[in-house]
């Protein structure tokens, strides 16, 4: 990025105080700049086909503490590797750390692979638990407009055994349109939709395999 695009994209995205003072929350073209807002982070993926018989009665879902980008309502992006500031004048609507999960959970519900779903904290008990961690969400502005960037890390339990059935990572990298919030909000809610449609089957063979074979690693 050369002198010119990086004091556009500091100047749009509101670190400099005339920037916020203006309103802008857009790289490189204030007077195009997008609204002041929130953002809801949406789960639109496809669903597959729904199991007529579920796998196990009840799974309940764990968040577990991940990134601190997903436990605030400001939305972060990234000019730099490891460098990371938020969007002065637009964000979510709920924390990504409570809502995401919920999301996961109704996903779930939809494609019957338990009797029962519900967040860890809820009035079910059951054998079998999901932990969720959210490790990377923002924007990533090193090359306008952008990608936005998720990753999840999941372990699934088997409460019986006291053991750890499986866990894997799921990431994604969605481009984004343009470089400002809202783009930015879209493009993490398909990144979103991306991880859960990977996660689902995964979650539904581990759970096949253990309920048949027992087996743990």
């Amino acid at each position: 990025m050369n002198t010119t695009t990086r004091r556009q994209a500091l100047r749009g995205l509101g670190l400099a105080a005339a920037a916020a003072a203006g309103g802008c929350v857009s790289i490189g073209s204030p007077d195009k700049a997008a609204l002041q807002g929130n953002h809801l982070l949406r789960d639109s993926g496809a669903l597959g086909t729904r199991r007529e018989q579920p796998l196990v009665p009840a799974l309940v879902i764990q968040p577990l503490p991940g990134s601190a980008m997903a436990d605030t309502v400001s939305i972060a992006y990234s000019l730099r590797p490891f460098e990371f500031a938020y969007y002065q004048l637009a964000g979510w609507t709920e924390r990504p750390v409570r809502l995401l999960p919920r999301l996961l959970k109704e996903r779930l519900e939809r494609q019957g692979l338990a009797g029962a779903v519900a967040l860890m904290g809820e009035p079910l008990y059951s054998d079998w638990l999901l932990t969720v961690s959210i490790d990377a969400l923002h924007h990533d502005v090193a090359t306008p407009p952008g990608h936005a960037v998720l990753s999840l890390a999941v372990e699934l339990f088997d409460r019986r055994a006291r053991s750890r059935v499986a866990r894997r990572i799921f990431e994604a990298r969605q481009p984004v349109e343009r470089a400002d919030s809202a783009s930015a909000a879209a493009a993490l809610s398909r990144a979103t939709s991306i991880t859960f449609d990977q996660l689902v089957p995964w979650l539904e063979a581990e759970l096949q395999r253990a309920t048949t074979t027992g087996s743990v690693r």
